[in-house]
C-alpha cells in the first residue's frame, strides 16, 4: 500500500476514482448470452453451464429433498449462526416498515401514500470460491419482511452439479420459495425475461462480478429492476491515535480478501500510525489462506495522512466508500458528518466483518462512489409507494382555480377542461 502525505484538494478526485477496466469486450459477451438464453430459455442454461463453468446438469431446478438434504450437511454451530443472523437482521429490518401516509392536505382533499410489495423479486447469490450463504439472509430476510409473494433464487452449481449445502440451508430457513442452479450472466437473463422453469421476477437483487453486474445493467434497460449499481467492494478506515493498529490491519485485509479488484484505504492524522499499520498488514496478510488475493488487492490500496481532522472527514465524502470504519475519538461526532457511505462501524470494537454477517444491518450496499447517490438495500428496496388521492365536491371547488390557472400557463387545454367541466357541472 503506498501512503499519500497531505494532498492537495485538487487531486482528491483523482486519488479517489475506481481504477474500473472497460468492459465493452464483456458487455459484447454478455449480450450475447441473453440473447441466447431469450432464445433457448433452459437449454441455454444448461449449455452455458457445460461451457462456461465445465458443468454438466439434467436440469436447472433444485429440489426439495436437496434441501432437506442440505439441513445434514451442515455443522449445529453454523445453524445456530445463521439463526442468530437471521434474528438479527429481521429485527432491524422489521423496524424500517412504516405505516404509510394518510393526510388532508387542504379541505377535502386526501392524499394517501401506501406500501406495496414487489410481487416477484429474483436473489442472484455468487457461488465460486466461495459461497456467499450471508447475502441469501441478506436478501431474503428483508424481502420476507417487505411481504413479497415470491422470493427466486439463482445461484452457481459446483464442478459436481451441486449447491453449496449452506446456501440451501440459508433459504430454507429464510423462507426461499424457489432455487435454481444459474450463475453469471445467464442466470442474470434467466430471471429477467424467464424460461420455462426459471419465472421471469419484477425486480432482481444481489452482488456478481463484472459478467453479472453488466447483465444487471442491460436487463435494467427494458426488462426488470435492479438493487443497485456495483462493483468490487472495498473499506476504508478512519483512524487516530485511539486506534488500534493491529484492529485497522484486520479491518483492512478483511476487505483484501475478496478480490484482486477490491480496495482498502486507510486515513489517518498520523504518519506513525500508518507505518504501524502497514507493519501489521504485512504480519497478518502472510497467514491468511487468501493471501494471494488479498495481496493483489493490496496493491491497488493507500493510506492517506491529512493533518487535519475536518480535511479526513471530507476526503471521506468524496471517497463515498462502500464501507466506513471510524476509529476515531468521538466517532458518533465524525459519523454525523458523513454524507455519503454504504454503512457506517464505530470505535474500535465493531469489524466491517459484524456488518455483513449478523448484527442486523444489510451489507449489499454501494460501491464505486454510488454511495453518494445510493443506499444500500432495505425494507424499502423490495417495496413500492403507490399514491393515492380522493376529492371530494368542495376539495375540487377549492383546489380546482389553482389547477385551472398552472394546466393554463403550461398551455395544457385538455388538463384545464377536466377541472373546468367538473367545476361547471357542480
Amino acid at each position: 500500500m503506498k501512503v499519500i502525505v497531505n494532498p492537495e484538494r485538487r487531486d482528491w478526485s483523482e486519488i479517489t476514482r475506481r481504477a474500473l477496466p472497460d468492459d465493452g469486450v464483456i458487455g459484447q459477451r454478455v449480450e450475447k448470452i441473453i440473447a441466447r438464453v431469450r432464445e433457448e430459455g433452459d437449454d441455454a442454461l444448461i449449455g452455458l453451464a457445460a461451457e462456461i463453468d465445465g458443468v454438466k446438469l439434467d436440469r436447472v431446478d433444485v429440489g426439495k429433498d436437496q434441501i432437506e438434504a442440505a439441513a445434514g450437511k451442515i455443522e449445529q454451530s453454523l445453524k445456530d449462526a445463521i439463526e442468530l443472523s437471521v434474528s438479527n437482521v429481521r429485527k432491524f429490518h422489521e423496524a424500517q416498515l412504516s405505516k404509510g401516509v394518510d393526510i388532508q392536505t387542504m379541505s377535502g382533499v386526501r392524499c394517501v401514500q401506501r406500501n406495496v410489495p414487489v410481487q416477484r423479486v429474483g436473489l442472484y447469490i455468487p457461488g465460486g470460491s466461495a459461497p456467499l450463504f450471508s447475502t441469501v439472509i441478506m436478501l431474503a430476510v428483508p424481502a420476507k419482511v417487505a411481504g413479497c409473494p415470491e422470493i427466486v433464487l439463482c445461484t452457481p452449481p459446483d464442478k459436481s452439479g451441486n449447491v453449496a449445502p449452506e446456501i440451501l440451508y440459508a433459504a430454507s430457513v429464510c423462507g426461499v420459495d424457489k432455487i435454481f442452479m444459474a450463475g453469471g450472466a445467464q442466470a442474470v437473463a434467466a430471471m429477467a425475461y424467464g424460461t420455462k422453469s426459471v419465472p421471469k421476477v419484477d425486480k432482481i437483487f444481489g452482488p456478481g462480478n463484472r459478467y453479472v453486474t453488466k447483465a444487471k445493467q442491460l436487463v435494467s434497460l427494458s426488462e426488470v429492476g435492479i438493487d443497485m449499481p456495483a462493483g468490487p467492494s472495498e473499506v476504508m478506515v478512519m483512524a487516530d491515535s485511539t486506534a488500534r493498529p493491529e484492529f485497522v490491519a484486520a479491518d483492512l485485509l478483511s476487505q483484501a480478501e475478496h478480490g484482486a479488484d477490491s480496495q482498502s484505504v486507510l486515513v489517518t492524522d498520523s504518519r506513525s500510525f500508518a507505518e504501524q499499520v502497514l507493519k501489521q498488514v504485512e504480519v497478518q496478510l502472510a497467514v491468511l489462506s487468501r493471501s494471494g488475493l488479498a495481496s493483489n488487492s493490496l496493491d491497488n490500496s493507500f493510506a492517506v495522512v491529512m493533518d487535519d481532522r475536518q480535511d479526513m472527514i471530507d476526503f471521506a465524502n468524496v471517497y463515498a466508500a462502500e464501507h466506513l470504519i471510524i476509529s476515531m475519538d468521538d466517532p458518533w461526532g465524525v459519523a454525523d458528518k458523513i454524507t455519503a457511505a454504504g454503512s457506517i462501524f464505530l470505535g474500535n470494537y465493531s469489524p466491517e466483518s459484524v456488518g455483513d454477517y449478523a448484527s442486523g444491518t444489510n451489507h449489499t450496499l454501494p460501491t464505486a462512489g454510488w454511495a453518494r447517490a445510493f443506499s444500500g438495500v432495505n425494507v424499502d428496496s423490495f417495496l413500492k409507494k403507490i399514491t393515492i388521492q380522493e376529492l371530494s365536491a368542495d376539495g375540487l371547488r377549492g383546489i380546482g382555480p389553482a389547477v385551472m390557472a398552472m394546466a393554463a400557463a403550461e398551455g395544457l387545454d385538455g388538463h384545464r377542461n377536466a377541472v373546468k367541466i367538473r367545476l361547471e357541472n357542480l
